[in-house]
């Protein structure tokens, strides 16, 4: 079952290991204007947690969902401010 979201942009950082997921997303969603989503797309399990994380320590962004894939972790982050 694959989310649907309106995004504003997609990050492949697949291949990346700790902390790379982390520190590309936040650089990409400083890009983004409020409420745009940011798609990430990664490789790295560890991910799920370091990117829930970094989300919910953050002001600014909310992770709208996550998916675990086969081969890919997929997440969804909007910018909230």
């Amino acid at each position: 079952m694959s989310a649907e979201f309106n995004t504003a942009e997609t990050l492949d950082v697949k291949g990346a290991s700790c902390p790379m997921p982390v520190v590309k997303t936040k650089s990409a969603i400083d890009d983004l204007a409020a409420g745009e989503i940011l798609e990430v797309l990664a490789t790295d399990p560890g991910s799920m947690s370091d990117i829930d994380g970094w989300a919910s320590g953050t002001d600014g962004v909310e992770l709208v969902a996550q998916e675990e894939g086969d081969d890919v972790y997929k997440h969804y982050v909007r910018k909230t401010e």
